[in-house]
């Protein structure tokens, strides 16, 4: 089977679609029928400002769908890959208690309950199985939020949507919720070829018994909707009470909730805004339910679905948060995440991958993108820009980002700018209290090369000097402040190439970067910006700011953004000590990591002083809580002290050991470094290798320090290229 001339282009709609259903339902996720109707009548906008809450929020139904599918890739992206591998997958990518799930306990939540179960050693699908949780548990929600992933890498391949709906569902859910997984993942995958609702409907019953509960309803929902016209709320109360929430129980059961679904989808007439405001006005799991009819009907209907009504789009502006073990990709957007996923099923499929612009980070080749670039608001510069995703202006591509500027001059800058970090500390602190939390590293480091390529309107009044910028958090007190790079006088028609060597210190994170129009006379015009991006390796020192000790202990102003740069995967990791770092493991091994996925070839150096622990050390090409390569000092069972080099990979394996005696409280010098498959490291000497061995499993990522049940200290961690 070919895939769609415009497959990347319909991922990218059903991802949006998705972001937009969740962030339109997830303000009043749980309300009932009755009171949304109450305080809106219906639902056919963003509301968020109503209820002053954010619009782009971490939630679990993003985080879960676009993490989990990372096992594909992980594991070669075999059309064979097992339920089993798919939970190793969420003990890789998942902080206990921290990212992704509500973690409402065992027995209570689903999916604690099933992790704990993958933690334990119970591989899937048993972690999710009825007979080990119960038929409650087992058949809430969960199953169908995170389902819509492996849909769309199986573009017209229903047969093999439901087929891997199944294993990934299994992973923590079984009987009823498993169905309606298999039902909608099918439906999804249909929709890149189909685009009757009742063909995608009869695709979605063809992979579940007939006589299951979800096919009997869905048939019940059907009959309801010819009789009924277009009378929605006449369906939803038949729904409400034949399928409502006082005969399904648990805290959010899989049938009403599907109910609802396939009720919006029927009397929605096929429009993007009517059927998320019936699901989202019908009320229980809003997000949850807004998020998977936005994502089949932006597959089914493309870009243009979405833009057949008010503007969706343009205060989302593509941006999205991913908080897991794998900090880099914290901070990303919907174009970033749909060609992961389209790449992912151009795989399975063994089409060419898509990489536009030569891997551009930043590259706008999809039709309306922005990647999160947004016009800057500061004093100086507010309404001076607009910006818009145009055709043309590209070298190696189709499109460009327009900066249309107006009445920029001295003092006067225009400036557009996309997150490369936690946008701010209230930001954090707000999701921290939300319940889940912004766990992110920032994806660009002091050492790499920035580089973006602009041109200037033919018909520009005048020549216009344009910079990249960026903006870092200070260390003394957290506030962002702006950095000027290099410039150039653009003249009109011209094309020019910026690049910027960035500098700074580890413990002021960037957290935006983006472009600067200014000009010493009064202009209009537009800048097209091509591409930005950066490549090379970082280096950097990461230490604490000098903060007094008595200050740390008490002043909630001190500064903390260099801290949340690291993902904190330890069970202690508080900032009042002595040192930059230090780091607490109750039981099994923990990591502190920062970095990205494209770190490569460098190495890292820090000296640890093991206060009481079983082992500890430093590791690199990090890409998660159960994916690395670390240089550890251990003891035995026998209590004799080996240094040893491992990979940590579906388990530990041992790549070279050595004996090395140490005692607690003993400070030694790591140094780890890796070059294409090869790997040497150093304790103490680092002129004189330890160990010096190849493998090739783990291509890259990013860094961490690793404690084994116990207590850690270090001061300063450093990365400079191999």
């Amino acid at each position: 089977m070919a895939i769609p001339s415009d497959y990347t282009e319909r991922v990218y709609a059903g991802v949006l679609g998705k972001l937009i259903g969740v962030y339109l339902g997830r303000p009043f996720e749980g309300w009932s029928y009755e009171v949304l109707s109450e305080h809106f009548g219906e639902i056919n906008y963003y509301v968020h400002e109503h209820l002053d809450v954010p619009l782009i929020v971490t939630d679990d139904d993003i985080s879960g769908t676009f993490t989990f599918l990372r096992a594909l890739p992980d594991y070669g992206n075999s059309r064979e890959i097992s339920a089993a591998q798919i939970g190793q997958s969420w003990l890789n990518y998942m902080i206990e208690e921290r990212t992704i799930l509500w973690w409402g306990g065992l027995g209570n939540s689903t999916e604690h309950t099933a992790y704990l179960r993958l933690k334990e050693g119970i591989s899937a699908p048993e972690s999710g199985s009825m007979a080990m949780n119960g038929q409650v548990v087992a058949e809430q929600i969960g199953a169908q939020i995170f389902i819509d992933g492996w849909a769309m890498v199986a573009p017209g391949d229903p047969e093999l949507a439901a087929d891997l709906a199944r294993r990934a569902a299994s992973v923590s859910h079984d009987g009823v919720a498993i169905h309606g997984a298999q039902v909608l993942a099918a439906m999804e995958a249909q929709a890149f070829i189909e685009t009757d609702i009742q063909k995608l409907i009869d695709t979605g019953l063809k992979f579940i018994p007939a006589d299951s509960l979800i096919s009997t309803m869905i048939d019940q929902i059907r009959e309801w909707h010819a009789r009924h016209g277009d009378d929605w709320r006449a369906t939803r109360e038949q729904i409400a009470a034949n399928f409502g929430y006082d005969k399904y129980g648990g805290n959010c059961h899989m049938v009403p909730n599907h109910a609802l679904i396939i009720q919006a989808l029927l009397h929605g007439d096929d429009n993007f805004q009517k059927s998320l405001m019936i699901v989202n006005t019908s009320g229980w799991d809003t997000d949850c339910n807004s998020g998977n009819v936005g994502c089949l009907l932006g597959i089914k209907n493309g870009l243009a679905g979405l833009e057949d009504g008010p503007d969706f789009r343009g205060p989302v502006s593509d941006r999205l948060y991913l908080p897991t073990a794998d900090g880099g990709r914290a901070i990303t957007d919907a174009v970033t995440e749909s060609l992961h996923v389209a790449n992912i099923g151009r795989a399975l499929f063994q089409a060419p991958l898509h990489t536009p612009k030569r891997g551009a980070r930043y590259h706008f080749e999809l039709p309306g993108s922005v990647q999160g670039f947004m016009a800057d608001e500061s004093v100086d510069s507010r309404g001076t820009l607009t910006i818009e995703n145009v055709p043309g202006h590209s070298q190696t591509g189709s499109r460009s980002l327009a900066l249309q500027f107006e009445g920029v001059a001295t003092g006067r800058p225009a400036r557009a700018a996309t997150p490369t970090f936690i946008p701010s500390r209230e930001t954090a602190d707000y999701f921290d209290r939300r319940g889940y939390a912004l766990l992110a590293s920032p994806s660009i480091y002091p050492g790499q090369i920035v580089s973006a390529a602009l041109e200037a309107d033919s018909a520009n009044e005048s020549a216009v000097d344009v910079s990249l910028f960026l903006r870092r958090y200070r260390s003394t007190d957290d506030d962002l402040i702006l950095e000027s790079g290099p410039g150039h006088k653009l003249q009109p028609g011209e094309r020019h190439t910026l690049s910027w060597t960035l500098e700074g210190a580890g413990n002021e994170p960037i957290a935006e970067i983006g472009v600067t129009v200014h000009s010493n006379e009064r202009t209009d015009g537009t800048i097209y910006l091509d591409y930005l991006t950066w490549t090379g390796e970082p280096e950097v020192t990461f230490t604490r700011p000098d903060t007094p000790l008595d200050r740390r202990r008490w002043d909630k102003a001190i500064p903390l953004m260099w801290r949340r740069g690291w993902v904190d995967g330890v069970d202690g990791f508080d900032f009042w000590w002595p040192e930059s770092f230090r780091l607490v493991q109750n039981s099994g091994r923990g990591l502190l990591m920062t970095g990205t996925r494209e770190w490569r070839d460098y190495q890292v150096e820090s000296e640890v002083t093991l206060h009481l622990c079983s082992s500890a050390g430093i590791a690199v090409r990090v890409q998660g809580m159960r994916r690395y390569y670390a240089l550890l000092l251990c003891r035995t069972d026998e209590g004799r002290g080996v240094a040893r080099l491992i990979r940590a990979l579906d388990g530990d394996t041992v790549l070279a050991e050595a004996d090395f005696p140490w005692e607690y409280g003993e400070s030694h010098a790591f140094a780890l470094q890796v070059e294409g498959d090869r790997l040497r490291g150093c304790i103490d000497d680092l002129d004189e290798p330890l160990f010096d061995v190849s493998d090739n499993m783990l291509a890259g990522g990013g860094i961490a320090l690793v404690v084994e049940e116990g207590r850690v200290m270090s001061d300063a961690v450093s990365v400079r290229p191999a």
